[in-house]
């Protein structure tokens, strides 16, 4: 996500639109990766911060928050999501939920088990909607090579 400075600077920019929201509150992160929204709902004022992230990567994220000398706020909780307990209920829930097109490897399950686990009533889910938007397209290229496995060689491959 670091590398596509346009996704991380619009999610910066929700958070930080939203400090009023998260500024002496608890905040979970799911999905954390690098820490990246963490520290950015740390800088919003976030009075803490759970930092799950089940991969190998939460060892980096723990590496990056003392860097950033945000350890009192942020705890990186290397563990599934599923499987964790946390010490108290949250009032905000932030997350990079997304896969490509909205749906590919998305995080949208382990977000609705968070919310319905641990956000207080009223809380606040970061990003809470999206927008889907389908165009139609013709590519000659591709249509060629699907088009392709429907015969080969006088056989009938249409089921590949």
């Amino acid at each position: 996500m670091i590398a596509d400075t346009v996704r991380t600077n619009t999610y910066r920019m929700g958070i930080f639109k939203n400090s009023k929201s998260i500024e002496g509150k608890v905040v979970l992160d799911v999905g954390a990766g690098t820490g990246v929204l963490s520290l950015f709902c740390a800088q919003a004022g976030a009075r803490k911060v759970y930092a799950v992230e089940a991969s190998s990567i939460a060892d980096q994220a723990v590496r990056i928050v003392k860097l950033n000398q945000m350890e009192d706020t942020i705890e990186v909780i290397k563990a599934t999501l599923e499987t964790i307990e946390l010490a108290e209920q949250v009032d905000v829930i932030v997350s990079e939920w997304m896969g490509y097109a909205l749906l590919h490897e998305s995080m949208l399950n382990s977000v609705i088990f968070a919310r319905d686990k641990w956000l207080k009533p009223g809380g606040l889910i970061l990003p809470s909607r999206a927008d889907l938007y389908i165009a139609p397209i013709n590519d000659l290229v591709v249509e060629g090579r699907l088009n392709f496995w429907s015969t080969v060689k006088g056989d009938q491959f249409v089921s590949l």
